[in-house]
């Protein structure tokens, strides 16, 4: 039966800091030697105790005519769970950081290509800063695969279409003239 009492303080919840068990008898009191106990009463102790420090520490108490046992439970780690959610904010925020840096180099790739497919008498020099952007563009690409921010495969398709979007724009000023099917 005491080893039951025992066991059954280490199940009760950790916002208890101090815990006894008290066994105590009415008309007989107990001899050191006997196992039985009559009645359990929980009691619950707020103050954090010097001597416990970490560690779980059992001791029996004597009283007049009653014998207790006290179990000090050691204070709870912290969960992983909740770090892991510290972390996973912490990559979020990050992340979407680095998403929306490769969203705007984009849209700016994608808006000076514009202009200059819309301007009837370009220069072949034109196209020189737009590649300094794609190629700004490409590296901030590269850098999100490295950390894990984009798969390979989705900024290997983002890098495509700026490619494919600067080609298109090279031939329709005739900039670049496409190799014909047959002699591939």
């Amino acid at each position: 039966m005491a080893a039951t009492a025992i066991i059954s303080c280490f199940a009760l919840p950790s916002k208890f800091r101090n815990l006894s068990l008290n066994a105590s008898s009415s008309s007989m009191p107990l001899s050191p030697s006997s196992s039985t106990l009559r009645s359990l009463s929980f009691s619950s102790n707020v103050s954090v105790s010097a001597f416990s420090n970490g560690c779980l520490s059992i001791s029996k108490a004597q009283r007049p005519f009653r014998y207790s046992v006290v179990c000090e439970a050691a204070p709870k780690k912290a969960d992983s769970a909740a770090k892991r959610a510290r972390q996973a904010e912490k990559r979020r925020v990050y992340n979407k950081a680095r998403k929306s840096e490769i969203k705007t180099r984009m849209k700016k790739v994608m808006e000076a290509l514009d202009d200059l497919k819309k301007k009837p008498e370009a220069q072949s020099e034109e196209v020189l800063p737009i590649e300094k952007l794609i190629a700004e563009a490409f590296s901030v690409i590269d850098k999100a695969v490295k950390v894990g921010t984009l798969h390979r495969n989705t900024a290997a398709r983002r890098k495509s279409r700026l490619a494919r979007r600067k080609k298109a724009v090279e031939i329709h000023h005739g900039w670049y003239t496409p190799a014909s099917p047959a002699a591939a």
